[in-house]
């Protein structure tokens, strides 16, 4: 049965800048883990580099502060400089594995992750000048962009799995990603500045809570009354007493206790908060061992790119 979801528990004001900053959270998570993973390799320490490491964890611990928050979207060149010259002076006192193929591929990884930041960064400074805002996105570049964000996924995985397109080519450590954009006019698509944010949880969920081998379909349809998106998955699905809950700040299911996670629980909150700000609705249905189903519906209020 499909469920809507029409409330969730008041939040504080620095657990909804928490919310809002879910995206940037992820990546520097990521961030941080490569950080470890190669002060490991180098020197089988995973505390190499401590000065990327605290000022991580100095970041993260900002996002309850939304001014905070955007002092940080306006330096991120500067702290890429300051973390790669760190990297950079362990490079030289570990010679032995500097240019060897898994350092290299995890400074591929690390400068990847900026250049991640960098867009999710301006996204942000964005959103923060016009929060109500609606952007035109061209098809094809918001293609683009989803298959960067999927294959900053795969390489995060570090070999774990892949990410395909073609049904006829996956394997059973394959993930298969169906993604499909359409529109009214099928050039372009409108929707809100937060709502890529948005997208990009859902989609991340939904691979996290599934098993390699398993499929993920993502579509998303703008009409010139409504913008519908839904995200399904082959997931562990969500037990059926939590569905409503799940979307509760910090809240996940009793059933992915062991599934390695670098968010903070708030990807679905989000999506909730940002529908609702806009006027919309979303609806889950789960079931155990068979997959989840999240579909958000937002009416088209205002012209896009207002």
């Amino acid at each position: 049965m499909e469920l809507e979801i029409t409330d969730i528990p008041s939040l504080q004001p620095g657990e909804i800048s928490l919310v809002e900053m879910h995206s940037l959270l992820n990546v520097l998570n990521v961030l941080q883990g490569e950080l470890t993973l190669i002060g490991l390799h180098l020197a089988d320490d995973l505390e190499l580099l401590p000065q990327g490491l605290a000022l991580c964890d100095r970041i993260k611990a900002s996002f309850c502060d939304p001014a905070a928050t955007l002092a940080f979207a306006t330096r991120v060149k500067e702290e890429e400089h300051t973390i790669m010259a760190e990297i950079s002076t362990q490079l030289v006192r570990h010679p032995a594995k500097a240019n060897d193929v898994e350092t290299t591929e995890s400074l591929a990884n690390i400068r990847s992750v900026f250049r991640i930041l960098e867009v999710r960064a301006l996204e942000t400074l964005a959103q923060a000048r016009e929060p109500g805002r609606w952007v035109d996105y061209r098809l094809a570049e918001l293609r683009e962009d989803f298959q960067a964000v999927f294959t900053a996924i795969e390489k995060n995985s570090r070999g774990r799995y892949r990410i395909i397109y073609n049904l006829a080519r996956q394997q059973p450590t394959d993930y298969y990603i169906d993604f499909e954009l359409d529109s009214t006019n099928g050039r372009t698509i409108a929707m809100p500045l937060l709502f890529k944010d948005v997208m990009r949880d859902l989609i991340a969920n939904a691979r996290k809570y599934t098993t390699p081998g398993g499929s993920i379909n993502v579509g998303i349809y703008e009409t010139d009354g409504e913008l519908r998106f839904v995200v399904q998955d082959t997931g562990r699905g969500i037990p059926p007493g939590e569905i409503a809950s799940v979307v509760h700040f910090g809240r996940r299911g009793s059933n992915v206790g062991e599934v390695r996670t670098m968010g903070g629980g708030y990807g679905l909150t989000k999506a909730f908060l940002v529908t609702k700000r806009f006027g919309g609705r979303l609806w889950i249905k789960s079931e155990l061992g068979v997959g989840t189903r999240l579909t958000i519906v937002i009416p088209r209020t205002v012209a896009p790119g207002i």
